[in-house]
């Protein structure tokens, strides 16, 4: 049977150590949910692009690092993979950071810039199929609206009816829709353009260079036997992938390669480190002081288990009065710091239970350190 008195009236006795103890819990947690939620927002936003592609494979260069910083590939090795049996359609997309400069603050930032023909769907973001036919007027382009504010208040103003013009790398563009891609640890805003409008503002490009080939295949048709013939068929300068391969590539480019997913693990590790010690301080002092009454217990008949379970119950204590308060706190600062920085920082259900769990095992581990003090606790000595 779960019994929390005994184990509650030896916390509560101390209400000084209780409140310390509760503090370093709800610190762990909320150190660790904000490192969890980074980590989260950095890998979900690193593929928003990529997940809303409307292709089946993908061709990027072999050197592939992240969406801002792309090798090209020929443009001439994507039209080579309609050969291949399986294929029906494919679409070159351009990519580059561009510099975008508000003619209002004559501020001037870095941009996403991404170029496509319109006579494809190749993405299916709200709003950016609807507005096909304007991005083949020259010099258009749809902007994200969920850039940072540091571009301007440009979604405001368009919902509102105002003619938006900005400058591209130094050149006149007005602003013909909107659509919602979010920032990413790579780049703070996006537009979409039409592939001639992108070489217009990129005139040093050499159109027959491409960052991305989107290749749709037939219905019924196996991407992974389709994605293995053009492996074949193609030169060893372009490298074939599925979408979901494209993503996770990119996933483990900011998981792997760059110090910053290191560091969001280490911030969990530390969080997980301190609270443990606080715990196993609270819980060891709390046995040291009431040394002699664990002693008492034992002489009239209680064994070491027993005792054990209250030394894991006030653990348990700790861990649930510091992780409930701890997870409101994040929850705000989650807000916060999503309206603050535009990045996709959500608080789900499945992220506040592992937290949960990983919050009682830690709380459980200092128990078990703690209770070599009790093992020792030797009521002929004592008395």
């Amino acid at each position: 049977m779960f019994r929390v008195p005994l184990a509650w009236l030896l916390l509560k006795n101390e209400p000084a150590r209780l409140l310390v103890g509760i503090g370093g819990v709800m610190f762990a947690v909320v150190l660790m949910l904000m490192q969890m939620g980074f980590r989260d927002s950095l890998y979900g936003s690193a593929i928003m692009f990529h997940s809303h592609l409307r292709a089946d494979l993908v061709l990027v260069n072999p050197q592939y690092e992240y969406l801002a910083h792309m090798k090209p590939i020929a443009r001439v090795h994507l039209y080579e993979s309609l050969a291949v049996d399986g294929v029906e359609s494919v679409t070159p997309v351009y990519v580059q950071l561009g510099e975008w400069q508000n003619l209002d603050t004559r501020t001037a930032k870095l941009i996403l810039v991404i170029g496509f023909d319109p006579a494809h769907c190749a993405f299916d973001f709200p709003g950016v199929r609807e507005r096909y036919t304007a991005l083949r007027e020259p010099d258009v382009v749809l902007f994200d609206a969920a850039s940072r504010p540091e571009y301007g208040a440009i979604a405001a103003e368009f919902r509102q009816g105002q003619a938006i013009h900005v400058e591209i790398n130094h050149r006149r563009i007005s602003i013909a829709g909107l659509y919602a891609m979010g920032t990413s640890f790579g780049y703070g805003g996006s537009v979409i353009t039409s592939d001639l409008n992108f070489l217009r503002m990129f005139p040093d490009r050499d159109r027959d260079l491409i960052q991305v080939g989107l290749i749709n295949l037939r219905p019924g048709v196996d991407p992974e036997a389709v994605r293995r013939t053009l492996a074949t068929h193609l030169p060893d300068d372009v490298l074939v992938m599925t979408r979901v391969s494209y993503e996770t590539r990119e996933r483990s480019y900011w998981a792997n390669a760059e110090p910053i997913g290191f560091i969001f693990a280490f911030g969990v590790v530390m969080g997980l480190t301190v609270g443990a010690v606080i715990v196993y301080q609270i819980l060891f002092s709390g046995i040291t002081a009431h040394l002699s009454e664990f002693a008492t217990l034992k002489a009239i008949g209680y064994t070491n288990a027993y005792l054990y379970g209250v030394v894991f119950r006030q653990a348990l204590v700790l861990a649930f009065c510091g992780y409930v308060p701890g997870l409101l706190l994040s929850a705000e600062l989650y807000r916060m710091t999503r309206n603050a920085t535009m990045l996709q920082m959500n608080l789900g259900a499945g992220t506040a239970l592992f937290a949960l769990l990983i919050t009682t095992t830690m709380c459980s581990v200092s128990a078990a350190l703690a209770l070599n003090k009790i093992r020792s606790a030797d009521p002929a000595e004592i008395f």
